[in-house]
């Protein structure tokens, strides 16, 4: 009777141990990331049936979990202050830090090595996307908003790794679809900001513009919502893509500018909210109007 209650005591531990491994890589974001690696592999015209493929998704899954387990580890005193964290694997003590940094280590190198196997520029931008993300980022969110333009770029990185990994090559392209990526960051990180201000606050993160729910926040919102108008538009601009996607892009863009225009005149949370969810889907439809284009 011992022994059974035993080994399903250390069964229920064994899978506590997945779970929370699993959710130290934050698999939902890291989903996201390997979705705009695999469009910006499809916009260069990419094999789809290359292990190429498989090595790229492979690789950029892991070093974004390995990259969010690190980010975790050096946050493990912060997150124990907000609500929204203190549940994480780290800071309800399911996971130890040794385990964290031996399993976020091991992913890391590994997800490394299959970029490499793609191309060295592939691995090259995998390697400067974890040490902006874990080095500088993490670090500078406590001391300046100038953090979220730091991790714009590390987040911005998924799509050009993809084009990269086909063309081995920097150029025009893959640059329009950072660009891109890059200007969506900062309504989707101000926005879910201005939504977990109070939080925030607790943890000492300073991450809204003008560190304050002001109006001189809602502006930059709103400006940087506006210039996805434009930057949607480079693709086609670059003979990347279509008149039809373009005129989609723009209609999705006006969409997703359309809350923050509220958010300035009202102040209102619930744009914000808006903002967020909708920047959600935004990436993942855009770069599907641009794909269904090239077939």
């Amino acid at each position: 009777m011992k022994a059974n209650h035993l080994e399903s005591s250390l069964e229920v531990n064994f899978l506590s141990k997945i779970k929370a491994l699993v959710a130290l890589m934050k698999l939902r974001l890291s989903s996201l990331v390997v979705l705009s690696a695999f469009f910006g592999y499809f916009m260069a015209k990419g094999d789809l049936s290359s292990w190429n493929l498989c090595h790229l998704l492979l690789g950029g899954l892991l070093i974004t979990g390995s990259s969010n387990g690190f980010n975790q580890l050096l946050e493990v005193n912060t997150d124990l202050l907000m609500k929204r964290t203190i549940n994480r694997p780290l800071p309800s003590k399911v996971l130890s830090n040794l385990e964290a940094i031996l399993f976020s280590s091991i992913i890391g190198f590994v997800g490394l090595w299959l970029l490499y196997l793609v191309n060295y520029k592939s691995l090259i931008l995998g390697l400067f996307s974890m040490i902006t993300y874990v080095l500088i980022y993490t670090p500078l969110k406590k001391k300046s908003s100038i953090a979220v333009f730091i991790g714009a770029i590390p987040g911005s990185i998924p799509p050009l790794l993809g084009y990269v990994a086909v063309t081995n090559k920097f150029g025009l392209e893959p640059g329009i679809l950072f660009m891109l990526q890059f200007f969506w960051q900062f309504p989707h990180f101000w926005a879910l900001a201005w939504k977990l201000d109070e939080d925030y606050k607790k943890a000492g993160f300073r991450l809204l513009p003008n560190m304050e729910k002001n109006k001189k926040s809602a502006f930059q919102i709103m400006l940087y919502s506006a210039f996805l108008i434009p930057a949607s538009m480079l693709p086609w601009a670059a003979e990347m893509t279509g008149s039809l996607s373009m005129f989609l892009a723009i209609f999705l863009s006006l969409i997703m500018y359309t809350p923050s225009i509220r958010l300035y005149f009202t102040l209102e949370d619930k744009y914000a909210s808006q903002i967020m969810y909708f920047s959600f889907a935004y990436l993942p439809i855009i770069f599907t109007f641009y794909c269904f284009d090239l077939l």
